[in-house]
């Protein structure tokens, strides 16, 4: 196996042209190195990518870019601010406090878990990837990125360079809340994420639900996110937006929970969401 260390965005793409077909991209490798460990890939090149200060940066005015370099703790801190808690949320559930000191934004959303914590976040906030080869460069929505387990629409030549959220805007609030077997180091058994938009008087006007664990790869509810909207959050409305949501999912049996217990948590998890998110929002 060759090791090809960089330390600039041009150089990876040098490497991924020649290269791409049988190379793994390596940043903090909280994934990758179990993946090689138990023989899950077997690349003939590692690319590591830690060293590119430039795909480091945190941009936010307004909508957000996030380089493919930041790390989940720096995330968890609440870098982005009140407007982003769904993302500094689910950051900080990702694995112990190690895996957050290095793993990164990038590497969670090409590893495309689907479980992974940050995925439903990421698409709450319409989350598009930016994507760069020798030829081109391309910006695609999170949600047509993500195509199964562990599985993108990333080509072998090109790199990941960064994710941008859009900008929430005023009267809304988020949130991701996650169930596990414990409180911490822990992988979803089922992860639901949210953002709603309030007029002012307090009808939902704008929605976004994502989950993951329950399904091929972290995706959004339409079915909950129209059920949602066009009124306040009364019961029958809940009831309606969890509906859809069991409707719009397709759970597993695994070890760590049953498809028919994931289904049983998903209504009370999504109306303790929406209690949260319209707090946030003051409404």
């Amino acid at each position: 196996m060759e090791l090809h260390a960089v330390d600039t965005v041009d150089a990876a793409l040098d490497v991924l042209a020649a290269r791409g077909d049988g190379c793994q991209v390596l940043a903090g490798g909280t994934d990758v190195m179990i993946q090689l460990a138990r023989g899950e890939i077997t690349p003939a090149v590692l690319l590591h990518v830690e060293r590119v200060a430039g795909l480091r940066g945190v941009e936010a005015n307004g909508s957000v870019h996030l380089g493919a370099l930041v790390t989940h703790r720096t995330l968890a801190t609440g870098v982005l601010g009140d407007r982003f808690r769904a993302v500094a949320e689910s950051a900080a559930t990702v694995g112990g406090r190690q895996t957050q000191v290095v793993g990164t934004i990038g590497g969670n959303v090409c590893n495309a878990s689907p479980a992974a914590d940050t995925l439903p976040a990421l698409l709450v906030h319409d989350a598009t990837v930016t994507l760069r080869s020798r030829a081109a460069g391309r910006t695609v929505p999170l949600q047509e990125f993500l195509v199964g387990r562990r599985t993108t629409t990333r080509a072998a030549d090109e790199l990941l360079t960064g994710v941008s959220l859009g900008d929430p805007g005023k009267g809304s609030g988020d949130v991701y809340l996650k169930v596990g077997r414990r409180g911490a180091m822990e992988v979803a058994i089922v992860g639901l994420a949210m953002r709603l938009s309030f007029d002012a008087a307090g009808a939902v006007t704008g929605a976004r639900v994502a989950l993951a664990a329950v399904g091929p790869r972290p995706a959004r509810s339409t079915g909950a996110e129209e059920a949602l909207v066009g009124g306040p959050l009364e019961a029958d409305r809940l009831d309606a937006a969890a509906a859809a949501a069991c409707r719009d999912i397709t759970p597993v049996d695994d070890l760590r929970g049953s498809a028919d217990y994931r289904r049983r948590v998903v209504p009370g998890l999504l109306r303790r969401a929406a209690g949260i998110c319209a707090r946030r929002a003051g409404r």
